[in-house]
């Protein structure tokens, strides 16, 4: 996996629950980090998905977008 170095503010009280779960878990925390990021994406993705149910956009089966992109 490719690795980026980022520097970011975060709040004391974050970085603090940051740096209990690491010594906790004996993990890094840019493994804690990305790890809660993951699943934040994952949470998003869902939203996203909900809203576009209730918006009633249109949707394609598994084979209709086999066949759309030539699989």
């Amino acid at each position: 996996m490719n690795t980026v170095r980022l520097n970011i503010t975060l709040p004391t009280s974050v970085n603090n629950d940051i740096t209990r779960y690491a010594e906790e878990l004996n993990e890094k925390k840019s493994h804690i980090i990305a790890s809660a990021l993951d699943m934040y994406f994952d949470y998003i993705d869902l939203k996203e998905a909900e809203k576009r149910l209730e918006a009633n956009e249109p949707t394609l089966s598994l084979d209709e977008m086999r066949k759309e992109l030539g699989l």
